[in-house]
C-alpha cells in the first residue's frame, strides 16, 4: 500500500495538482455558463449598433428623399414661371 501511496504523490507532484484540486463538471459548466453569456451580451450589443446605424441610414434617406422632393417642386415652379415668361414674349412679339 505504501508503494501505490508513494506513486499517487509521485504523480501528483509531477501534475501539479492534487486529486483535490481538480475542478468538478459543475464548476467548469458554471464557468461556460458565464462566458456564454458575456458573448450573448456583446452579441445584442453589436445587434443594437448595427440597428441604431440601420435606422440613422433609413432617416438619412428620407430626409434626401423630402429635400429632393422639394429641389423638383421649386425646380417645378420656376418652370413654369419660366414658360409664362416664354409665352408671354411669344405674344409680345406676334403683336409687333
Amino acid at each position: 500500500m505504501t508503494n501505490k501511496n508513494n506513486y499517487q504523490t509521485y504523480q501528483n507532484g509531477r501534475n501539479g495538482r492534487n486529486d483535490q484540486d481538480e475542478e468538478s463538471p459543475e464548476l467548469i459548466a458554471a464557468r461556460l455558463a458565464l462566458i456564454g453569456s458575456a458573448l450573448a451580451t456583446i452579441g445584442d450589443g453589436i445587434t443594437t449598433i448595427a440597428a441604431g446605424i440601420a435606422l440613422q441610414a433609413l432617416e438619412n434617406q428620407k430626409n434626401q428623399n423630402n429635400n429632393n422632393s422639394k429641389k423638383q417642386a421649386d425646380q417645378s415652379k420656376q418652370i413654369e414661371r419660366l414658360q409664362k415668361q416664354i409665352d408671354q414674349l411669344a405674344k409680345q412679339m406676334a403683336k409687333r
